[in-house]
């Protein structure tokens, strides 16, 4: 079967992407899934998280892109069980200039991840099933081949006042990636990250967010947590570095919402 592909975008910064990425991938392992992080985003901290060095990426994202290799030659494992990345470098920010007036410049991502089935790629001996790509935080040809490639869109946001500033750009941005590139293209769902309890405005802001967006925002929410921030820096998902956390278990619940939602989506 070909893998779920799952794009976490969102073009504001700081609102805990490669955050949930990292442990998204982690709890999705946790409960049986084999998931393979694509990271293209220039700063590389999704890959940093996972425990890689940056000397250590001699094949990534940027070679897949460029048609220089498949995703079989990047396709790095993890001290994570089930969970194998393919890197990201600084250099892909010179990827648009490179691949600008190339005809499938929108689709060089697609059509690597379609040869995952292909080729028969496994981790841990057993199939991917799924892939999950972590955007820069920007709307850039980068997010555009990630958003052409995915299945679905998962967008966290961040329990603060701006928190919908911006998410109708990117909401344009999906339907015009819908209509242009991906007929098949939907949101899974809207994450919210950063929640203090402690706060009435985060209170405030989930509020809106739900009330604006109904049954797109997950029941889950991430909260503001400061296993979550201290675990990139050992290089680990929170879930290895604190499973007890309350972080982590946000993360464990938010891989059984997306999977609830997965089967959903198959049963209709």
């Amino acid at each position: 079967m070909r893998p779920r592909v799952l794009t976490l975008a969102n073009q504001k910064g700081g609102v805990g992407k490669t955050t949930t990425a990292i442990n998204l991938a982690t709890a999705l392992a946790a409960v049986g899934e084999r998931v393979l992080l694509i990271d293209v985003d220039p700063q590389g901290n999704a890959s940093t998280g996972l425990g890689l060095s940056r000397k250590g990426r001699d094949i990534s994202s940027l070679e897949v892109l460029l048609g220089e290799a498949d995703i079989a030659q990047a396709i790095t494992a993890t001290e994570v069980p089930n969970v194998a990345v393919v890197p990201s470098v600084m250099d892909l920010l010179g990827l648009e200039l490179t691949i600008a007036d190339q005809a499938d410049r929108a689709f060089r991502l697609r059509d690597a991840i379609n040869k995952i089935e292909e080729d028969g790629l496994q981790i841990d001996a057993r199939p991917i099933t799924y892939v999950l790509i972590d955007c820069p935080p920007s709307l850039n040809l980068l997010t555009i081949n990630a958003l052409a490639a995915a299945d679905a869109v998962i967008v966290p946001m961040q329990c603060e006042f701006f928190a919908l500033e911006g998410l109708s750009q990117l909401l344009q941005t999906i339907e015009q990636i819908r209509t242009a590139l991906n007929p098949s293209l939907y949101i899974q769902g809207v994450v919210m990250t950063m929640y203090d309890g402690r706060n009435n405005l985060s209170d405030q802001v989930l509020n809106d967010v739900r009330g604006e967006l109904g049954d797109l925002v997950y029941d889950t929410v991430i909260p503001r947590n400061v296993r979550l921030s201290e675990a990139p820096s050992y290089g680990k998902p929170a879930l290895l570095y604190d499973l007890k956390c309350a972080g982590s278990q946000a993360y464990l619940k938010l891989a059984t919402e997306v999977i609830r939602r997965e089967r959903q989506l198959n049963a209709a």
